[in-house]
Formats: C-alpha cells, structure tokens, sequence
C-alpha cells in the first residue's frame, strides 16, 4: 500500500516540477510520462495481486483535517478499476509523448495537468475517508476540465463551461450525500464507519443523491450531456483515458455506494437498468448521425456505459429479487464489457489520434482511403471498430453475450410481468447490437476505404512507432480478451464475492459462467488461425502475375471521389425509420432563387437532443432571471455593507423569534 502512495505523490511531484520549472516540451513530456508510466506498472502489479488474492491492503495515517484520516486501501472493487486506469494511462503517455513531445503548439499544461488526473484517478480509487474521497474527486474533476479548457476554440470554450456546471452539479450531490454519512458515522467519516451508521435521511434519497453525483461522471441518462463535448475538445490520448477509465469511476462510485448502503431495495437496480438501456440506445442513435469523428466515438461512449449501467442494475434488481443466477450473469457481463470497453475505446481514440495526427479536419465527410496510407493504424482501428459492433471473434461480442444469457434464462425462469419486461429487453439489446455494427460499419467504412474525400485525407501517412506501439497493445488486448474471456470472468470472483457475499458468488458459479464463454474462445482461436492461414497464403502468392484493368464504372466517363457514398446517406434510412424525430439532425437549406440564383446551400448540425430541448431553454430561463438581480451589483463598498447589516439583523431577528417560540411552549406545554 505503501507503493501505491508514494506513485500518487510521483505523480503530483512530477506535475508541479514541470509547471513550476516551466519545462520545455520534451522534457515536460519525458518527466510526466515516465511518472506515468512508473505508476501504471506499480499499480496493475497491486491490482492483480488483489484481484487474485482477494486480500485487501490498507494504510491509515493521522491527519489535521476536520473529519478526515489519510485512510487509503485496496479491495478487490478498486482494483478491478485501478487496472484499466493503469493500462490506459502508461499508454497514453507513451502515445501523448510521441504525439505532443516535440509539438510547440501544444499547450504548454497538458502534461502537469496529465499527471493530476492520473493522481486524482487513482486517488477516488484508493480513498477509504469521505473527506480524502471528496478532495480527489474534485481534483480528478477539475484537471480534466483545465484539459478541456486548453482547447482555445469556441467549441473547446463551449465544451469547458458544459463540462464545469455537469461536474460540479454532481459534486454538489456528493457533498450532500457524504456529509450526511458522515454526520452519522462521527468523526473520522471513514467508509468502514458509515456502513454501519443509521441515517438522518432515508435510503431513497441518499441513493438519489448518488445516482446525480455519480450519474453525471458515468454519463447515466439524462446526465450525459457533458461526454461529446469534452471528449472531442481534448487530446487523443486524453480522451482515451477520460472515455475508457474516469467515466467508470461514476460506476465504481455507484457500486461502492451500494457496498456502504448495505443489502439495496430491487427498485434500485430496476431504476438503474432502466437508465442504463436508454441512455444506451440514445448514445448509438447519437453515434450514428455524427460526422465528427471524436464526437461519434464519444456518443459511442455513452451507449457501452450505458451497457455497463444496464447489467450492474441487472444484477442488483435480480440479487434483491431472489434470482442468483440471473444477477451474476448480469453481474459478470457488466464486469467483463466494463474492461473491454476501456480497451476498444481506448484504441479507438488513439487510431483517431493518428488518423488526425497533423490534419486539420476530423469530418468523416473529408475522409476516405486512410487505410491504404496508414496500414498498421488502419488495421488496428479495423480491429477496434468490429470490437465495438460487437462481433466475434473480438471482445466486444463476450460481455454482451453474457448479457444475453442473463436476460434469456432469467426472463424464462420468471414469470408474470417481471418475465415480459427482461424479455423485451433482450429485444431491445438485439436491436442495439444491430445498430452499433451499423453505426462502426459507417464508421470504418467511410473513414478508412474508399478514396480520399479530400487534400487532408490524400497526404496522410503512417505515424511513429512511438503512437504505433499504444495502438498496437491495445489492439493486442482486444483480441487476447476475445480468445480468453473466461479467464477474465474468473477473475472476478473476489469483486462478485465483495458485492454478493460468498454464497452469491462462490467460485464454482463464477466457474459456471466463465463455461458459457469456452465455445466462444474456441470460436475466436479457430477465427484467428484461419485468418493468418490466408494472410499466409496471400503472401506466398504475391508474386503470381495478376491481371489488371479498369473497374465498370457504370458508364461514367470520370469517377470522383465525390461520387462515393457519404456518412450522412449511409445512415439516413436507419435515421428516418428508426429513431425519433429527435434524433434527426438540423439541416439549413438554403435554395437557388431568382432568374440569375447564387449557388444553393445545405449545412447540417448534429447536437445533442437533450441540450438542446431541455438544458439549453432552461439555463437561458435561468439566466434571464438572474440578470434582474444585476441591480444589487452597484459596486458600492457602502451598500455590500448595508446588505451585510441586513443580514446579520434578520439573522438575529429570526433566532430571537425562534427562542421566543420555545420559551412560551414550555417544557409542561
């Protein structure tokens, strides 16, 4: 335990040396990285051993702070979300060095700010006091908003403001609901203490109160606005992180509250399967009408967290409700897509990075034939892409299978209502899987085949091994969890123990599930050696005359790039059928008039349906209101100080009146 803190002070150390030396680009790089990449190796060694174990770490120090103890600890729950952050974080330095390394245009904070957000990372995941959880969530929160915020552009200003008031409205909540729990475990508010404490507020509320504050990091339906537009203002390789681990700390928070909280009502987990399968379906129907290809990436985003959300509801609604079976293959499917969206999104974004790296546009209506110029990169992205869709042999199709099979089996077991509504969520779930293999082959499609759509497009090239090796680890990842996800299941055995106790999740059952995956294993191997068979046979036959010539062109004289089909046509039919009206993009026409007519015009905006129905009316609602109060503000020393004296005396006043209340009441009355 005592490794893992001392990489949280490296971390801080390493960030405030370069912030205050004001360090050149490269050696900033090369200090962050290499703390990064220290803390990362340090901390997925500790959490495998725990999760192997099953043995928790501890370290308690006093601390002059009200309320609060340097208590930090690792569980198995940790550690289970220590290693992705590990894994993406050492990998994006690596990226980030050989990306921004050399860059003078970057901003001269991305690397200090890089390295608090790891520190802060890991420090939500090792907090066992409310007040150190509450300061390093803050400071995860606010080193990530200063990354948004380094993006100078209007959008990036527009993403940083979106980005504070979502965080800070779940801060807010989580100020609320640990001053409560701490209020009734005494002082220090350890979490060991509140899970026995009655509270002042009843358990509806405080789970209320978690789900906003947490809700809003995990992108949980309606609080996901924020996800698009910090995660395309941002780095690559920081969206990376932000995509594949900090968002799941929303998750981790959720699950370690129901730990604190004790046995949860089945209403908890029902609410929270809900959410978690609309927020889903809104994050595909988001992702398939982008043309920005960070902002797809992110709205894809929203609907594996909301995946992730549907399976952890899944499993507490059926633990509550007496269907063991049920909730740990729930539980199980949830766990194991947690990790392999963290690896596909992760690799996603930075074969995005690449494809960007040096261009000016990320429109996937200016892209077009990245993967003739950019093999390696392309291929791995190829890989991410079909990992996402959720096909085998990758890993995207394990933990959604699991998922499945909970629904499938536990909706036959059950009967009368409960029955017809896990049955027609395994239908909505196919209808997700259909549309996300649709949204990636869009995606991989217009992005990577065809000819360059423009300039940018033509002139890209491969990037350096230093951004190729992340990629290709990455990539690596994806396809050793495809072959092996029973592995990764048995793993689980100590967080399933945490959440469900021993007889809810004792190894024979975890060893139950993890036999479910065996075929698709054997399934994923057999794909691989006969992919490899023919990549061979093609590479022994290339040297066999081939004969060429033109292509039938459909009587087309000269054949244009622009004649390819476009993002926006691929996915305007599943847009107008099968998604609401909601969905639909903005579109701005503009038609040729007159004898003489100027060109004609047509431009589309693809925002977020929340934003701008719902939050957009009502923030500008409240700021009209607000505005009126600007007659206060006359910058007067004399009026503050009258409206201070006004204060006070009403104050008074009312606890006069309070006293006065309870002395004529008596204590006979």
């Amino acid at each position: 335990m005592t490794a893992l803190a001392a990489v949280v002070l490296l971390l801080v150390l390493a960030a405030l040396a370069s912030a205050v030396l004001r360090l050149g680009p490269r050696a900033s790089a090369a200090l962050n990285a290499s703390a990064v990449v220290a803390a990362g190796v340090v901390c997925a060694e500790r959490a495998l051993c725990v999760l192997a174990s099953g043995e928790a770490l501890e370290l308690v120090h006093g601390w002059q702070v009200p309320g609060g103890a340097l208590a930090l600890g690792l569980d198995p729950l940790s550690a289970f979300f220590l290693l992705p952050v590990a894994l993406l974080s050492a990998l994006g330095a690596c990226y980030g060095a050989g990306c921004l390394g050399s860059d003078p245009r970057a901003p001269r904070g991305t690397w200090p700010l890089y390295s608090l957000l790891v520190a802060g990372m890991l420090l939500v995941l090792l907090a066992r006091n409310a007040v150190l959880f509450l300061a390093a969530w803050e400071g995860m929160s606010l080193a990530a908003w200063a990354l948004v915020a380094c993006d100078a552009s209007a959008e990036g200003r527009r993403a940083s403001w979106i980005y504070l008031v979502a965080s800070h409205a779940g801060s807010a909540a989580l100020f609320l609901l640990f001053a409560v729990l701490a209020q009734a475990a005494g002082d220090p508010a350890d979490f060991a203490a509140m899970r026995a404490a009655p509270t002042a507020l009843p358990l509806g509320a405080l789970l209320l109160l978690g789900l906003l504050g947490f809700g809003v990091k995990a992108g949980v339906l309606p609080l996901h606005v924020w996800i698009p537009e910090a995660h395309a203002a941002v780095p690559s390789h920081v969206s990376a992180l932000m995509s594949g681990a900090m968002v799941k700390l929303g998750l981790y928070g959720l699950l370690r509250l129901s730990v604190l909280l004790g046995p949860l009502p089945p209403s908890a987990g029902a609410v929270l399967a809900v959410l978690g399968l609309a927020g889903a379906l809104l994050g595909i129907g988001l992702a398939l009408q982008q043309r920005d290809l960070k902002r797809a990436l992110a709205c894809s985003s929203i609907e594996n967290l909301g995946l992730i959300a549907f399976g952890l509801g899944l499993a507490l609604w059926g633990q509550a409700s007496g269907a063991p079976g049920l909730a740990l293959f729930a539980l199980a499917g949830a766990l194991l897509h947690a990790w392999n969206h963290s690896a596909m999104k992760g690799l996603m974004f930075l074969c995005a990075g690449a494809a960007l790296h040096g261009k000016p546009t990320r429109d996937l209506e200016r892209m077009g034939g990245l993967l003739a110029r950019m093999p390696v990169s392309g291929v791995c992205m190829l890989v991410g892409g079909v990992a996402l869709a959720g096909l085998p042999p990758l890993n995207g199709f394990a933990g959604e299978w699991l998922l499945f099979r909970a629904l499938l089996d536990g909706g036959l077991a059950l009967a009368g209502g409960a029955r017809v509504a896990v049955l027609l969520a395994a239908a909505l779930l196919a209808l997700l899987g259909a549309l996300a293999a649709a949204c990636f082959v869009r995606l991989i499609g217009v992005a990577l085949l065809g000819e360059p759509r423009s300039a940018e497009a033509a002139a890209s090239h491969e990037v350096g091994r230093r951004m190729l090796v992340p990629i290709v680890l990455l990539a690596a990842v994806c396809v050793d969890l495809g072959i092996a996800p029973g592995l990764a299941v048995r793993g689980f055995a100590s967080v399933a123990q945490q959440l469900f106790g021993a007889q809810g999740a004792s190894p024979p059952a975890l060893a139950q599930v993890a036999s479910v995956l065996a075929p698709l294993g054997a399934l994923a191997s057999a794909t691989w050696l006969a992919l490899a068979a023919a990549g061979l046979c093609v590479w022994l036959g290339r040297w066999r005359p081939v004969a060429r010539g033109e292509t039938w062109a459909c009587g087309y004289g000269a054949v244009s790039p622009r004649m390819q089909y476009t993002a926006r046509s691929f996915s305007e039919l599943l847009g107008r059928t099968l998604l609401p009206v909601l969905f639909a993009p903005r579109l701005r026409v503009l038609l040729p008039q007159g004898y003489f007519p100027p060109p004609g015009k047509l431009s589309s905006q693809d925002d977020e349906p929340l934003t701008r129905a719902v939050y957009e009316p009502l923030f500008d609602a409240i700021a009209r209101r607000c505005v009126r109060l600007r007659v206060l503000q006359q910058g007067r020393a004399h009026l503050y100080v009258g409206y201070v004296l006004a204060a006070v005396l009403v104050s008074l006043l009312w606890v006069s009146l309070r006293a006065l209340h309870g002395a004529g009441r008596g204590p006979g009355t």
